[in-house]
């Protein structure tokens, strides 16, 4: 069944990554209304996680919120499967890098670096990242169950120089490439709500009590890589700006949950400037801690 699925999928992601800009995003006007207006996919998740996080001073507001949200989403997923068909040249017009060096300047010690980033903006198109910097590109990942897509988005990352590692298997495959002097550049996708478990860290977001992964940070101490994150911004429909900051220079010399602090903090302040660009799809606050009266 999974390989009958991939085999009618297929083609069609292949046609869509062929499509000129353009046309792509005349499909994603289409996909709105039918993603939006139609099936309502996962509408209620998007208006609760809104709600809780006060963005709206109106109805009205948070209506307008939403929408937005809802065109953004579908450009992303789009703009996600447009990758296969999209030359270097294409990727660096459209994805830039503002402060490449603050990075190099860790690959130049021999220093590979942790980048920690949130569901924000065009984060699927970090995998470019390579054509900025001289480490290797990889992200970390939960792989598909349908071993055929798996393998498909795989020789997705590899066109633009970048790999996908198992969460299982990171720690055995970064320990082995760090015996073996190889750079790399590794990817959290830091926000996501982890499973329940009585020593999750919470922390506040947006004023309510949630859990988060601390892996970033965890791995950052063990292995003594610095720790930067990455602000991915939209400029303008189909473009991308990057810019770099500093967490930790020395993840060991930090306080348990300082870095992850960071992180959310920052992660925060980049939301408040446009709610629109996040991933309210995401049910973030399912485990929140309810305040006491």
């Amino acid at each position: 069944m999974n390989l009958l699925i991939y085999i009618l999928v297929a083609p069609l992601l292949l046609i869509i990554s062929k499509l000129p800009f353009w046309l792509l995003y005349q499909l994603s006007n289409f996909l709105y209304v039918f993603v939006y207006h139609i099936t309502g996919y996962r509408k209620k998740v998007v208006q609760k996680n809104l709600a809780l996080c006060g963005f709206a001073n109106s109805p009205d507001e948070q209506k307008q919120i939403e929408r937005n949200f809802y065109r953004f989403l579908c450009d992303l997923f789009l703009e996600a499967i447009k990758v296969k068909g999209m030359s270097k040249k294409q990727m660096l017009k459209r994805f830039t890098v503002t402060n490449p060096e603050l990075v190099e300047g860790f690959a130049k010690q021999g220093k590979s670096v942790f980048v920690m980033t949130g569901h924000y903006a065009n984060f699927e198109w970090m995998l470019a990242l390579g054509y900025y910097v001289s480490l290797k590109p990889v992200a970390i990942y939960a792989p598909l169950q349908n071993k055929y897509f798996d393998t498909y988005f795989q020789k997705v990352r590899s066109k633009h120089n970048s790999a996908l590692i198992s969460r299982k298997k990171f720690a055995e495959e970064f320990a082995a490439s760090k015996r073996e002097k190889k750079l790399n550049l590794v990817g959290f996708a830091a926000d996501q709500s982890p499973q329940y478990n009585s020593k999750n860290y919470y922390r506040t977001f947006f004023g309510h009590e949630v859990p988060v992964f601390t892996g970033a940070e965890r791995l950052g101490k063990r292995f003594d890589v610095p720790i930067v994150m990455a602000k991915v911004k939209r400029v303008k429909r189909g473009y991308y700006e990057t810019t770099f900051s500093l967490l930790a220079e020395n993840p060991n010399k930090m306080e348990d949950f300082q870095i992850t602090d960071l992180f959310y903090n920052a992660l925060e302040e980049q939301i408040k400037e446009d709610p629109t660009q996040y991933f309210w799809t995401h049910n973030r606050f399912k485990l929140m801690r309810q305040k006491q009266q």
